[in-house]
């Protein structure tokens, strides 16, 4: 589904206001980040520029500045909505785009060393809101694909040490169910997960499957062992007040919920602490409470 961003009010539609909220709960991993432009073609690895930029920047955090959405962390370029908004590419940014992106960028990188290869209205923003920390810049000619510009970007990254693999691995599954459940999500994924798959991912865990990782909308969907596991955390839960039978929760039968849950929420349903079911939530968490009719969970995993 695409999210079309026509205008300098679509920093204010929902789904970038929301997305601005949770990249606030994001951290970099590693010793250095490399801060990158937007791409027209989604996810951003798909196009040419990026295409160019990562082998200069492999093993290293990224960062890509972009409007209205304001950052967005390489792990998660193919998580919706940012993998899927539709939005022209001019180069100029609006004061209020400038300062919600630098806001973010600023809260993102903290103290960690950057090295910024980035032109026009990204550059602006990163001198603007980020010049008192520790950031190089590396852009030549205003085109950050010059081959000099990736150069210059490759040699500044090599003085810092690379992620390795398998904890960069563990940082994106974690930041991903960060993006998707809330803080405390990251718990979901334990250090010895064990991942299937070489495009859409099934995480196991004691030899129970926890979570499928579906890359095309980057959110993971529960298993019941996920849920229990996201039901200790107190995390996106659904408390009923029957036993479930069917895999439909509606309203009436709901006793409290997360408030935090929205519609197509992952949520994890439970009856006296014990997990019965995960599924898709219809309506929002407030409005479950509230609601004497209705359907509230669409179940996908029910405990028999």
């Amino acid at each position: 589904m695409k999210v079309i961003c026509s205008s300098e009010e679509s920093l204010y539609r929902p789904e970038a206001v929301r997305w601005r909220e949770r990249m606030r709960l994001m951290k970099p991993y590693g010793n250095v980040v490399a801060i990158l432009p937007c791409s027209m073609k989604k996810p951003y690895s798909n196009s040419k520029s990026h295409q160019k930029f990562k082998r200069a920047t492999k093993g290293y955090q990224e960062v890509i500045v972009t409007s209205p959405f304001g950052i967005c962390p390489r792990e998660l370029e193919n998580t919706f909505p940012i993998q899927s908004y539709d939005v022209s590419v001019t180069g100029s940014w609006s004061e209020d785009e400038k300062r919600e992106a630098g806001k973010l960028l600023r809260e993102y990188i903290g103290d960690t060393p950057a090295v910024a290869n980035v032109s026009g209205g990204y550059e602006e923003t990163c001198r603007e809101y980020l010049d008192d920390l520790d950031i190089t810049y590396t852009c030549v000619d205003n085109r950050p694909t010059n081959p000099d510009s990736i150069y210059n970007m490759r040699m500044e990254l090599k003085k810092y040490e690379k992620m390795p693999r398998r904890e960069r691995t563990l940082h994106e599954l974690r930041s991903i169910a960060k993006y998707q459940f809330g803080e405390g999500g990251e718990n979901l994924i334990p250090d010895d997960v064990i991942i299937k798959g070489r495009y859409h991912h099934k995480l196991y865990y004691n030899n129970r499957q926890i979570a499928f990782l579906n890359k095309d909308v980057g959110l993971y969907t529960l298993s019941l062992a996920g849920g229990e596991i996201l039901g200790e955390l107190n995390l996106k839960t659904v408390n009923i007040d029957f036993d479930l039978k069917t895999n439909t929760v509606f309203s009436v039968g709901v006793e409290s919920a997360d408030h935090s849950i929205i519609p197509r929420d992952e949520v994890v349903v439970l009856r006296n602490d014990e997990v019965l079911g995960t599924g898709k939530a219809i309506v929002s968490g407030e409005e479950m409470e509230k609601s004497n009719y209705g359907v509230a969970v669409d179940i996908k995993h029910r405990k028999k």
